[in-house]
């Protein structure tokens, strides 16, 4: 199924009501998004994808970049590596694309030698360790990813900060002895993606690794998992899968039995989630890269006037607005130096420091992107799941960006 905005329609409109009027009309550029929708991450990703679609659509009715319209699809590639690489390549050939906002873990590794060949920036919403390498000095570095950025912790940071937050909690619960940790998810690029590095880091603060578990990223029953993570012993366990997936897991370790701390990655872990785990969720852990809709933030407004409505979003909503708006203000930089062309667009990436988008001040971590290294961020908010019902934040992680975890 595929859903999209047509640009056609949208320039029409845009031309009666926006201030660009039909003397600019031919003024655009074309943006790319992919989005999951109807595929095996949909429940995040079409929350992440109407926070960019929503952004995108705000950008257009706000003057669009200094007064150049975007013209942009919005397609749900139902979650298909070969439905993203036929759209990116229509997309460069037929639309010329200057940028692409994107998404799952498979398609952007899949695409990262094209976009480096064709000078196509791609903001995903996949955090893999693998894309934050550009010029693949690191000898782990899977392959050289120059036109590759996403805004959050990777993968791997943020299993990293899990695994020291477990360490301190071990500790600050008087036990003894190795604590033993265990990776839970499928055997698919989004959750493999920070397997290795996270356990090598486990193994350095002292943990036992365990052999992972294979957990299909589609809900279903995993009393068998769970009877073989409690047979392991393991006192904390990574769960590497997203939404129904995570449900189905808790609560078939709660049948079982099953005595063990969950830590989730950036995508497991939400309001939404917990509405389904309810008290089964107490205590399950995870990682966050951006202010929470209720929290008190001055951008949140601006979020809100995006969003079109006070109904709250999930912190996924408000990663997808910061990721396009960076862009916005990256494609801004690149217009007044050079022109709106890929490869300025890139640069555009580099040339801020500590940067948080205009009007997202306290919603967007300040990120820091550079020639050498597309770790916008190495700082990790941990968030756990309390009383039914609650959210809070319980820890704050500034990890050190080490060279050796560079692409990794």
């Amino acid at each position: 199924m595929k859903t999209v905005l047509s640009a056609t329609l949208a320039g029409a409109l845009l031309a009666m009501i926006s201030p660009f009027g039909e003397a600019q009309a031919d003024d655009s550029v074309f943006v790319g998004h992919l989005k999951d929708v109807t595929g095996a991450t949909g429940f995040v990703g079409k929350l992440y994808g109407e926070g960019v679609n929503d952004a995108l659509v705000w950008i257009n009715a706000h003057g669009g970049i200094d007064g150049t319209r975007l013209d942009f699809e919005s397609v749900d590639y139902a979650y298909e590596v070969p439905r993203a690489i036929a759209l990116y390549k229509k997309w460069t050939g037929q639309n010329k694309m200057v940028a692409l906002q994107g998404w799952g873990t498979g398609d952007t590794e899949a695409l990262i030698s094209f976009v480096a060949k064709d000078k196509i920036p791609v903001l995903s919403g996949s955090y893999s360790g693998h894309l934050t390498d550009p010029t693949g000095k690191n000898p782990k570095t899977q392959k050289p990813a120059p036109y590759n950025f996403f805004y959050g912790p990777s993968y791997s940071d943020a299993c990293r900060a899990l695994v020291q937050w477990a360490e301190g909690d071990w500790k600050a619960k008087g036990k003894e002895g190795k604590p033993k940790f265990i990776h839970a998810g499928d055997n698919h690029p989004y959750p493999n993606a920070p397997k290795e590095a996270c356990a090598d880091f486990a193994t350095e603060l002292g943990f036992e690794v365990l052999p992972p578990v294979v957990v299909s990223l589609k809900p279903g029953d995993f009393k068998a998992q769970c009877l073989t993570i409690r047979q392991s012993g393991a006192n904390y366990v990574y769960v590497a899968n997203l939404g129904p997936s995570v449900v189905s897991l808790v609560k078939s370790c709660k049948t079982v039995g099953t005595d063990a701390q969950y830590m989730a990655n950036i995508w497991g872990g939400d309001s939404e989630t917990q509405k389904t785990l309810g008290a089964d969720g107490d205590g399950y852990v995870f990682v966050a890269a951006n202010a929470f809709w209720g929290d008190d933030a001055p951008g949140l407004a601006l979020v809100r006037e995006i969003a079109g409505s006070d109904t709250p979003r999930t912190h996924h909503y408000i990663r997808g607005v910061c990721s396009t708006l960076y862009m916005k203000e990256a494609m801004e930089w690149a217009k007044a130096h050079g022109g709106l062309t890929g490869e300025s667009i890139r640069n555009a990436m580099y040339a801020r420091k500590d940067w948080v988008p205009k009007g997202l001040e306290g919603v967007c971590i300040p990120s820091t992107w550079t020639p050498e290294d597309h770790r916008g961020m190495t700082k990790v908010f941990i968030y756990q799941m309390q009383n039914g019902s609650e959210i809070h934040k319980i820890a704050e992680t500034d990890l050190p960006r080490r060279d050796d975890w560079l692409g990794y």
